[in-house]
């Protein structure tokens, strides 16, 4: 009788040796077979770098009610909760992408990627650089110290399995256009509007190059979205209060007209270079054209915010002791969660699409097929 049941401890302790094993292994590849996921951009898909740096409180967005639905305390992302680099890493079965500027980073973290967005930034240098954001120039070259940080502790080759196989998310422009608008209103008078917009297409398809030098070749990009319509801007011509802002609407068909031809250029040029370009703005003229589909109740009226459709950017400020915004009750039925910014809802709701939606608003791949094509 002892001899058996020692016979069964002895079997037992084998089997659970041998699930361990496997399940060790299991995690090893799938490890090893992940995408990674590095994100370039702008306060659309800034987790938190700005909290990091000195710069003026409209580009930070660390004070309640951001981040109140899902964290249940402010982040640094610009809404009530996730961002779409948060849900497509979820998509990914990745754990969320970290702001490149978070204290404590380290090499492990940064094989599964990072985040180097920065509210407020743009492609060109200048844009809100009185803020101090990071453009996407040093974006660039913080994704280097990434590459040199890995290539450190990993080695070359595995750096580079790293580098190729993952996917580069950016989301750029919308500040560069609306930026000369806020220092001078006559800005395009006197300024090609044409090689305005070249500029930026330049400056970011000169990333998505040394991107690709170093390794990269997996992108995922959108389009210029409806941010001629956010509530910020439905006050800027006084002439039409509530009606979208004509002159950047100009400046956005002019750029979403001309960087399909770029990334196909690219695409030709570049070997290996495959992309996922997403048409945010005719998902964001659906969405606001129809939002019950959508479920919302409001699109034009932020959740958070001050003033005519709740658009000035005082969210999460008090001037003394008086609260001078308004919050919503609830953040589900709005599109926007504060003058510029979408909400959870409909951020998870793009995510979705630029996952994997309907070959009319997302090509020549999905970034569930980046994702899947190692």
């Amino acid at each position: 009788m002892a001899n058996n049941v020692r016979l069964c401890s002895i079997l037992l302790l084998f089997s659970t040796i041998i699930s361990s094993i496997n399940l060790i292994s299991c995690e090893k590849s799938l490890i090893t077979n992940q995408s990674a996921l590095f994100v370039f951009g702008d306060s659309v898909f800034d987790v938190g770098n700005n909290n990091y740096i000195n710069t003026r409180r409209t580009a930070q967005a660390n004070v309640w009610p951001y981040g109140q639905t899902t964290f249940k305390f402010p982040t640094g992302r610009n809404s009530d909760g996730r961002l779409i680099p948060d849900f497509i890493a979820e998509y990914a079965w990745l754990p969320l992408i970290p702001p490149y500027l978070q204290p404590g980073n380290g090499v492990n973290q940064f094989t599964y990627g990072v985040n180097f967005a920065s509210a407020g930034a743009g492609a060109l240098v200048e844009t809100y650089q009185p803020q101090n954001v990071i453009p996407l120039g040093s974006q660039l070259n913080n994704f280097k110290n990434v590459e040199k940080m890995l290539k450190d502790k990993l080695g070359d080759a595995e750096t580079k399995r790293i580098i190729s196989r993952a996917v580069y998310l950016i989301q750029i422009g919308p500040n560069d256009y609306f930026y000369p608008f806020s220092i001078n209103a006559s800005h395009f008078e006197s300024n090609s509007k044409e090689k305005f917009v070249d500029n930026v297409i330049g400056n970011t398809t000169t990333v998505i190059e040394g991107i690709y030098k170093l390794g990269g070749r997996k992108f995922g990009l959108m389009n210029m979205g409806r941010l001629d319509c956010v509530p910020g801007l439905l006050t800027m011509d006084p002439n039409r209060i509530g009606s979208c802002f004509e002159p950047i609407t100009e400046l956005i068909k002019l750029h979403n007209l001309r960087i399909p031809n770029v990334l196909r250029d690219l695409q030709r040029r570049l070997p290996g270079f495959k992309y996922s370009l997403f048409d945010s703005y005719t998902a964001g003229t659906e969405a606001m054209e129809n939002p019950t589909k959508y479920g919302f109740k409001e699109v034009k009226k932020a959740c958070c915010g001050s003033g005519p459709f709740r658009g000035s950017s005082t969210c999460g400020y008090r001037a003394g002791t008086s609260r001078d915004f308004e919050l919503c009750e609830n953040v589900s039925d709005y599109m926007f969660f504060d003058g510029s910014h979408t909400s959870e809802k409909a951020n998870q709701q793009t995510a979705e699409l630029m996952w994997d939606g309907p070959s009319d608003l997302v090509g020549p791949y999905t970034l569930k097929t980046l994702f899947q094509n190692l």
